[in-house]
């Protein structure tokens, strides 16, 4: 079953960390990619672009707007996500907890819904 792993971290916190500092975490991001390709785990996944470059669309009474930004202001923000092949909810819970962002952020963890067409 496939689960996406959704990276909230506070953007705040990232842009102000020392470059070393910076540089270890993503050494941990590498490191972690590795280690779920090579167990088969890994479907696919990326980094986000900071929030300031996000919009957000609203259709109302058939009129659309855009906003720029993210849909709600929030101590964390969603940085990235990783799409993972995993037996269970049990094992995904347990790989996303392998994901550098859970000691300072949140992994949420939802199933795909797959077999249904999205269109």
């Amino acid at each position: 079953m496939k689960y996406l792993c959704l990276i909230f971290d506070e953007e705040q916190t990232l842009t102000t960390m020392p470059k070393s500092q910076l540089d270890a975490l993503m050494d941990e991001y590498r490191a972690f990619g590795e280690s779920i390709r090579k167990s088969g785990h890994y479907v696919n996944g990326s980094q986000l672009a900071p929030t300031r470059t996000a919009s957000t669309v609203r259709v109302r009474n058939g009129k659309m707007s855009v906003t720029d930004g993210p849909f709600a202001e929030t101590k964390e923000q969603l940085a990235g996500y990783y799409l993972i092949e995993a037996a269970d909810l049990n094992e995904a819970l347990k790989i996303a907890s392998r994901i550098p962002s859970a000691r300072m952020g949140s992994i949420e963890v939802r199933p795909l819904i797959e077999g249904r067409p999205t269109a």
